[in-house]
């Protein structure tokens, strides 16, 4: 004879890869995401659910709440952060590259123009543009007016739309710009380097001060190319590139030796690949050997 079901739990479970990707794009860290559905998850068995007229929407509300006062905290520990700081990467299933919606608000690039954003602004703009909740719904989270909740939306828009990628790169160019930047990383190819990155492309490593990597962006194909053709010479190890859908999109996993070096994602526009980001900080690629399910809805 099965146990009694518990409600709270079921509805819980249920809902679980939503919640888990609204914290993970507020934040940018799995870890504090996880984190974060945990306090919800002790909130959520205090509720007496006879009260809630739609739990998903209370649910969102209360993984809202504790997203944003650990986003917080969070730019706090940022400021400490050694070198740039790039969000973690996240392996996903093949399947949700085809999601072009969930695909781009995934994206490397995107979670970075996401970074720039005030913690209120950036709570907002993912609730409503990314996971389609209503303003009074985000009002009632927020605990602030509907009238002042659209006010913070659009100036959230605006700042985001004036930075976000000019147009969508279908995923087949982004993966044959990939195939040509394997091959120039693995063979050290410098032109072949420069054949794929647009003249203006910007270079982002994130070492989190455990291992080596630039403290500043890099900025310009030729200076960029150089730097991997450098470092490529300097290893006395066997380097490899495997393609690989990070965040919902073409990524490359590095190498060194067979063992996990880093994540390789990029941004694309007409112009070829106009940012790489490099995650190389050991603690932000627990995520990159086995899927984590992700949905908007």
């Amino acid at each position: 004879m099965e146990p009694p079901s518990d409600p709270a739990t079921e509805t819980f479970v249920a809902h679980r890869n939503l919640l888990f990707t609204v914290a993970y794009e507020m934040l940018g860290s799995a870890a504090d995401a996880e984190d974060v559905l945990q306090e919800t998850w002790l909130r959520w068995v205090d509720v007496d659910l006879a009260r809630v007229n739609d739990q998903r929407a209370y649910l969102v509300r209360i993984t809202t709440r504790q997203a944003l006062n650990r986003l917080r905290t969070m730019q706090r520990r940022k400021e400490a952060y050694v070198g740039s700081w790039l969000p973690e990467p996240l392996l996903t299933a093949p399947d949700v590259a085809d999601d072009v919606e969930l695909a781009e608000n995934l994206s490397m690039a995107l979670m970075l123009v996401l970074e720039t954003l005030a913690p209120t602004e950036r709570a907002v703009f993912v609730l409503h543009e990314v996971f389609d909740v209503s303003y009074d719904e985000i009002a009632a989270a927020l605990d602030k007016s509907t009238s002042a909740v659209r006010q913070i939306a659009y100036r959230a828009r605006q700042h985001v739309d004036a930075r976000r990628p000019r147009q969508v790169v279908p995923a087949s160019l982004t993966r044959a710009a990939l195939d040509s930047l394997r091959h120039a990383i693995e063979t050290g190819d410098l032109q072949g380097l420069l054949d794929v990155l647009a003249p203006d492309v910007v270079l982002v490593a994130d070492g989190g001060g455990i291992r080596q990597a630039a403290l500043r962006p890099v900025i310009g194909a030729d200076k960029v190319a150089r730097m991997f053709v450098t470092g490529i010479g300097k290893v006395d190890r066997v380097l490899t590139a495997e393609p690989s859908v990070v965040n919902g999109n073409p990524s490359l996993v590095l190498r060194l030796n067979g063992q996990l070096d880093g994540i390789l994602a990029v941004r694309m526009e007409d112009a070829g690949i106009t940012g790489l980001y490099y995650v190389r900080n050991p603690e932000k690629l627990t995520r990159v050997e086995s899927a984590t399910p992700l949905t908007l809805r």
